[in-house]
């Protein structure tokens, strides 16, 4: 209970855990322990013989301060939130744009990391690591030698200046703690990124020509004579039907135990040769990319699971379940195949097939517009179900859930009074039979019609947020599938565009919006 002075180092990086005292992260133990480790370093000797148990610490005057922060920052008044705008709009005017052959392209994100505590995603092993300032010494700034270089801060000096035109970056440092590259890039809305993208598309529309050779070619190898064969094959099968990721080698020093489809290891799958009345089932249970876990039952093929069976035969679960494969032979395989093709190809190809197809089925040209959103919705949460796109549900979800419910009893209450005006209206025109009283009746009837509708609207809503309340719809939306199947669908039922991609959405897939016309098809 006694108040302690912090040095300058250690108050910074406890501000950043006060900060985050209502979050679920500082209530998981490998946050707090990795946390409370990186807190130590910063601390002055004297704080660290004080400063033994994290348990023993009260953070919640410090959360306190920055939440009454955060209010006030809320609260004020709309001139001195514009004026804050201004400054912002300002200073994106300098920092925000860079020329690229004769061209003024909006830059992605100008501003670098503050530091702050590493989260990452899923149940990432370092969560609750100190993340670093970044300094101009850590930063390598890439632009020409023509250009206006851009200057360090005062007695300071960038760590190296490249000329290098191969590359799509403007400035990149490391990161401390998983030790990655980070980039800054030019904006999502740009020409080369609008480029890039559309080739990433025919790649994958290229691969509708070859996807019934590549099938019955795997199919083939199931039988094959060489097991290294029967692996490829077999893994190509679940890349293909599961969308799993291929699977790259571990960085030296890794440590979080993700695993793709060409390192799974015997233990991550269980067999079973009857599930619920379904034959060959295979069980994955294993940590994917970013630390999420992919937990699915699949009935596979038989002769899949024959081979299966055989790659587990004398080995101990932590061996791999395909030993005879890496990710560069199947990768060169794949090249083999069709120049272009990898694991993501795969997933962006069946990923956007899936939504065209689910589209086409679910689409009823009678619904309404929030009805045909709603369809949508469903369409590409089976996208981001293939893709393994979770989250956990928003903290808000519960408060926005009752709001909702709250909302439709309201017009439920104002429904039944309408009827009721209705029903009074209709009995008024039969005795006095004048056009006053008809044209009451009509206005009920409109007005009835209307919160019919609105009351439509928010039950569609309210299904739309419990569906969703786990389901990641944003990562497929954004890298996997083609939009030109959601303009096309939008174009032909009417759905205004911006009922589906947000403003930022709507710059990155311009190209999109401009070329295409209701009947494209994938």
């Amino acid at each position: 209970g006694s108040p302690m002075k912090l040095s300058l180092a250690a108050e910074e990086v406890a501000t950043f855990y006060a900060k985050m005292l209502d979050h679920e992260y500082t209530t998981k133990d490998v946050f707090r322990q990795n946390f409370f480790h990186d807190w130590k370093k910063e601390m002055n000797e004297q704080e660290k013989k004080i400063i033994t148990d994290l348990d023993k610490c009260d953070f919640t005057q410090m959360h306190q301060y920055f939440t009454e922060k955060a209010e006030a920052k809320k609260a004020l008044p709309k001139e001195e939130k514009q004026k804050l705008k201004v400054e912002q709009d300002e200073i994106a005017e300098i920092y925000g744009y860079c020329v690229m052959d004769g061209h003024r392209e909006k830059i992605a994100n100008f501003k670098i990391e503050p530091p702050g505590l590493f989260r990452g995603r899923g149940d990432h092993p370092k969560m609750g690591k100190l993340k670093k300032r970044i300094m101009p010494e850590d930063v390598i700034i890439n632009c020409s030698r023509d250009s206006n270089i851009p200057e360090p801060p005062k007695n300071h000096h960038w760590k190296e200046i490249r000329f290098d035109n191969k590359v799509t970056w403007l400035a990149s440092w490391t990161e401390n703690v998983q030790g990655l590259l980070k980039y800054i890039m030019l904006n999502p809305s740009s020409k080369l990124k609008g480029e890039k993208d559309w080739q990433k598309y025919e790649i994958a529309r290229r691969l509708k020509d070859k996807i019934d050779a590549i099938r019955s070619q795997y199919h083939r190898d199931w039988k094959s004579r060489e097991m290294k064969t029967r692996q490829r094959a077999v893994a190509l099968y679940f890349i293909d039907k599961l969308a799993l990721r291929a699977g790259n080698e571990k960085e030296e020093g890794e440590t979080a135990d993700t695993v793709g489809c060409c390192s799974l290891r015997v233990e991550h799958i269980k067999l079973n040769e009857n599930d619920n009345g379904q034959q060959c089932v295979v069980e994955f249970d294993f940590l994917g990319k970013d630390s999420i876990r992919y937990y699915n039952k699949v009935p596979v093929e038989k002769q899949v699971f024959k081979n299966l069976k055989l790659f587990m035969e004398n080995k101990d679960p932590t061996d791999d379940l395909f030993d005879r494969l890496n990710t560069s032979d199947l990768n060169k395989h794949l090249q083999e195949l069709m120049e272009g093709l990898t694991a993501k190809v795969f997933r962006t190809y069946n990923a956007s097939i899936t939504l065209q197809e689910q589209l086409a089925e679910l689409t009823d040209p009678e619904e309404s517009i929030a009805e045909k959103i709603l369809s949508y919705n469903r369409a590409n949460r089976a996208v981001a179900i293939l893709c393994n796109h979770q989250r956990t549900p928003p903290k808000t979800y519960e408060k926005s859930m009752k709001n909702i419910q709250a909302k439709i009893e309201a017009k439920k209450e104002q429904l039944a009074v309408a009827k009721k005006d209705l029903k009074n209206a209709k009995v008024d025109h039969k005795v006095k039979k004048d056009e006053k009283s008809k044209q009451m009746v009509e206005k009920k009837k409109k007005l009835l019609q209307r919160m019919e509708e609105q009351l439509m609207k928010l039950e569609v809503q309210a299904t739309d947020r419990e569906e969703n309340k786990q389901i990641a719809l944003g990562t497929s939306k954004l890298n996997y599938l083609d939009p030109r199947i959601t303009v096309a669908w939008c174009k032909k039922w009417h759905v205004p565009i911006e009922k589906i991609y947000n403003k930022t959405q709507r710059e990155k897939f311009a190209w999109a919006i401009d070329m295409t016309d209701e009947n494209f098809e994938f």
